[in-house]
């Protein structure tokens, strides 16, 4: 497993015209597999830590289950360089994954081969629309700040990317706080924290320290979070699925300042003198 604190490492630093001994810590990245059935289904490069919220997660935003009572056992095992997670599914479902790979695996030469994946790549994605959830301008920042303040990897390596699960409301509103060298890693491990803790999206605000592309809309929406948050921008596809989907989409969020992009309503902004 990882060290939270990073993996020490030699450099020559330059600093102010002069050359210099230094340590400094880095986050760890390692090949992780995911396999179902004894058959590897992904690959990813991460940081090897929190493998069973991974796996949880993934699974879901992966459409492999629906629920984390879908999987029977998470067991990662050591191979080589690096660490295969061996996941056992529910018969179902693992009927369900094993038919769905015989779809894929279907003789191709048409020029037509990337329509399967092209069609998974701008998925619809799962609404939110009817989520009673809001959000206040200061929850808004304490959310950012707290995700800030909680990532205790990135302190020490300035190299990974967080994701987090605010409760809006609650004393100490972090619910889970995920690392990783991948943003979509992040995502993953903080989804499979979530369901881990008994709660569901719609409980809750996604906070993630990157720009929001399509994926990261999708595996919100795959949680049930009405409310995605990021410090820096969207893409315009990542708008359009997030419109989409019912989904509150607040990005460039800054210290106090933010933009808000779909689903204006659940910002609370009474009291807010309107300049446009």
């Amino acid at each position: 497993m990882a060290d939270l604190n990073g993996t020490p490492v030699s450099s020559l630093q330059y600093r102010d015209g002069l050359l210099m001994q230094t340590t400094r810590q880095v986050p760890e990245e390692v090949p992780i597999a995911f396999s179902y059935r004894g058959s590897t289904h992904a690959v990813m490069m991460a940081t090897p830590d929190n493998l069973e919220d991974f796996a949880v997660g993934f699974s879901l935003t992966e459409g492999i289950i629906e629920k984390a009572g879908d999987i029977v056992s998470i067991e990662p095992i050591e191979a080589g360089d690096g660490i295969d997670v061996q996941i056992t599914l529910v018969e179902e479902t693992a009927d369900a994954l094993t038919a769905r790979r015989r779809r894929m695996a279907g003789p191709v030469g048409c020029g037509l081969c990337g329509i399967e994946s092209i069609e998974q790549a701008t998925r619809q994605v799962k609404s939110v629309a009817d989520t009673k959830l809001s959000l206040s301008l200061e929850a808004i920042s304490e959310a950012i700040h707290l995700l800030s303040e909680g990532q205790i990897l990135n302190r020490q390596t300035h190299a990974v990317h967080g994701a987090a699960f605010y409760l809006p409301g609650s004393p100490g509103a972090l619910l889970a706080l995920r690392e990783d060298v991948g943003r979509h890693n992040a995502l993953d491990k903080l989804t499979g924290a979530v369901l881990r803790a008994g709660k569901t999206g719609r409980d809750g605000v996604i906070v993630v320290t990157s720009r929001i592309s399509v994926e990261m809309v999708q595996k919100a929406a795959a949680l049930g979070s009405p409310i995605l948050i990021a410090i820096s921008a969207p893409t315009a596809l990542a708008i359009k699925t997030a419109e989409a989907a019912g989904m509150t989409l607040v990005a460039i969020a800054r210290g106090r300042d933010f933009e808000v992009f779909t689903r204006p309503d659940r910002i609370a902004t009474e009291g807010k003198k309107d300049v446009a």
